[in-house]
């Protein structure tokens, strides 16, 4: 058993580090090179830890070799679009200016039902509404809607901005995240001030979150599903 609980950690590691080495995009939506990669590991992954008869390095050597191919593909993607496009493919338009392009479905094998779930994943209903729509290489599908169908926006409608940054998270679950507080003016001593104006530690903030005006939102937490929520500005 103890041999089984060491052999299952040390892969776990492993496999974490190579994912790592792949870098970020292989958490999200996967390139077809990378999804077969992933595949790859996680198999490679489960030889060891079921059959103890089986070395450890039988899984490790093959693990690290497939993230070692991963980066070179990327490298060489990186380097030579022709590379890339044999390897991933190309961006596909589905509809331009509001028209639908059937041919670019059959190749890519898409349906009618496919496309438009699609697009209400984009909260579009209708396909008019789109001047330009494209199957991107990992299969999601990128959408620009026609101008007089785009939402207003406040440049739109003339209205001035009173603030400059976005509501960005200064402390998560009790963490400080020093550079977002950098990044909108503010520092440790506005952090303990905010934090005291509202009898708390910050140990016990859940969610603080603000921009670079004195307003903030703040979610205390609560030992059970309660929540103890305030905002306002700091004192």
């Amino acid at each position: 058993m103890k041999l089984l609980i060491f052999r299952t950690i040390l892969i776990y590691l492993c496999v974490l580090f190579a994912m790592r080495l792949m870098g970020k995009r292989q958490l999200g939506e996967l390139q077809p090179e990378e999804l077969v990669s992933t595949i790859l590991i996680s198999n490679l992954a489960s030889i060891s830890i079921e059959s103890e008869e089986v070395p450890v390095t039988a899984s490790l050597i093959p693990l690290f070799l497939i993230a070692a191919l991963e980066l070179l593909g990327s490298i060489l993607s990186f380097r030579s679009q022709r590379f890339f496009n044999l390897m991933s493919g190309r961006p596909k338009t589905v509809i331009l200016n509001g028209e639908i392009d059937q041919n670019a479905l059959r190749t890519l094998r898409l349906t009618a039902a496919d496309l438009m779930e699609a697009l209400r994943g984009k909260d579009v209903f209708d396909p008019r509404d789109v001047s330009y729509a494209v199957v991107e290489t990992n299969g999601s599908l990128s959408v620009a809607l026609r101008p007089e169908k785009e939402p207003a926006t406040l440049a739109d409608l003339g209205a001035r901005v009173q603030r400059a940054q976005a509501t960005i998270p200064f402390v998560l679950d009790g963490q400080v995240l020093a550079e977002n507080l950098t990044i909108c003016g503010k520092d440790a001593a506005w952090l303990e001030r905010t934090a005291q104006a509202n009898s708390l530690l910050l140990e016990e903030i859940l969610i603080l979150a603000g921009n670079d005006t004195e307003d903030y939102f703040l979610l205390k937490k609560e030992p059970r599903q309660t929540a103890g929520l305030r905002q306002g500005g700091a004192a």
